[in-house]
């Protein structure tokens, strides 16, 4: 639901405060944290509605105020987010810059059962820590205490990395724990916060970690996971863990109750039917769903059936990989030299036909922004993503997609 929130103007309002109030009462908010990096005022939690939300404390209206606002307003994506120069790369009209790209998985098949797809995120994160590349790698996995929450973790081990494997479906931001890790494992939307904010100073290459992300259709919200807990009949108080994916490919949505208990549901319909209809709005109004700023990206290469369409059927993990900076190229390069990833080359035209809704997505963005600032709302400014061609090239389809945006929004509104 489109969530209001007031603007709060009065004298002891800080202006960080109200710039960040602006971005959250027109539902640009991707709960990245890239905020808290701005200011030690800020924390990001929880809200009513289960998505990860910032607060500014205190009043503050001096100098450091004025800076910590004027910063803020330059790396949230919520306010702004320009695409990684294309100079030297290919470019693709739905993925946007990058150096190569191939399908792939984890030699390792320990790494390819575990993960989200093929296990390449989770075999690099182990690989970068036990060739003493890094000494350890930002990731998200299962909160120990409460299974059904997703937390931050730091990845130094096998165990770790195995751990953590696996897609989760949930609100997490690993930008504080991961501030200060030579290597990041995030949502796109973290990583380009990243970006942007070591963009700052201008010297983006000495400030930033290893960047690894993967494709995201976006955040449901917390609540979904708990729903979708109780639909199985488990109390979420009761889960002693929780999977969305992994064990296998594309994995089943499983969890297992502190009593014994195991319950299970398809990728597909816990996605298609349940945790999808919960995401974030500004996830809809997303330009990057694939991870553009990061060195090396990586999403699901589904098989397709014989009309064109991903087929979610159980089958070895199998991974689009896309190295989008020579950094990437040359990680990539070395972890296949040395047995870590299996490599194909492919055209990312292939990629695109079986990431459906990646490829919808970017094709009416243009048309889901106009009808979202015909309703009345600021939307994020985006730059370099070519949304004017796309919304030439399918005008029908922006244009429905403008219509809808409009409708739902001015009638979320009443």
């Amino acid at each position: 639901m489109t969530r209001r929130v007031s603007l709060k103007r009065g004298r002891s309002s800080s202006k960080l405060e109200r710039e960040v109030n602006r971005v959250l009462a027109n539902d640009n908010c991707s709960g990245c944290g890239v905020c808290v990096l701005v200011s030690q005022r800020i924390t990001v939690d929880l809200d009513a509605q289960g998505f990860n939300r910032p607060t500014v404390s205190g009043s503050d209206s001096g100098a450091r105020d004025q800076a910590e606002a004027a910063a803020f307003a330059k790396v949230c994506p919520g306010i702004s987010l320009r695409a990684p120069s294309s100079n030297g790369k290919r470019t693709h009209p739905i993925f946007g810059s990058y150096v190569d790209a191939w399908q792939g998985w984890a030699v390792d098949p320990d790494f390819r059962y575990a993960g989200g797809s093929g296990g390449v995120l989770s075999a690099l994160a182990y690989w970068l820590v036990s060739s003493k590349q890094v000494q350890a790698v930002a990731g998200s996995g299962m909160s120990a205490i409460q299974p059904t929450r997703t937390v931050p973790l730091r990845i130094a081990s096998r165990d770790e990395a195995l751990a953590s494997a696996g897609s989760r479906y949930a609100p997490v931001a690993n930008t504080v724990s991961g501030a200060h890790c030579e290597a990041f494992i995030g949502k796109p939307c973290e990583v380009s916060g990243r970006f942007q904010f070591a963009s700052r100073s201008g010297s983006v290459d000495e400030q930033l970690p290893v960047l690894l992300s993967f494709f995201c259709a976006g955040t449901p919200s917390q609540g979904a996971t708990d729903e979708l807990v109780g639909t199985l009949g488990v109390e979420p108080v009761d889960a002693a863990s929780l999977r969305y994916r992994g064990n296998g490919w594309p994995g089943r949505f499983e969890v297992h109750a502190t009593d014994g208990r195991v319950r299970s549901m398809s990728y597909a319909d816990s996605w298609g039917n349940n945790l999808g209809r919960h995401l974030q709005l500004r996830c809809k109004l997303c330009a990057d769903g694939t991870g553009e700023h990061a060195d090396i990206a990586v999403g699901d290469y589904w098989a397709a059936d014989e009309k064109g369409f991903p087929v979610f059927a159980e089958a070895a993990g199998n991974s689009v990989i896309i190295a989008r900076t020579q950094r990437g190229a040359a990680l990539i390069a070395a972890a296949s030299d040395q047995g870590v990833v299996h490599l194909s080359s492919i055209d990312l035209d292939s990629a695109a036909a079986v990431q459906t809704l990646q490829t919808e997505r970017r094709r009416t963005l243009a048309g889901r922004l106009v009808g979202r600032q015909l309703a009345g709302y600021r939307i994020p400014r985006y730059r370099g993503y070519n949304l004017l061609s796309q919304l030439v090239y399918h005008a029908a389809a922006n244009l429905r997609a403008a219509a809808g945006t409009f409708t739902r929004s001015t009638g979320l509104r009443k």
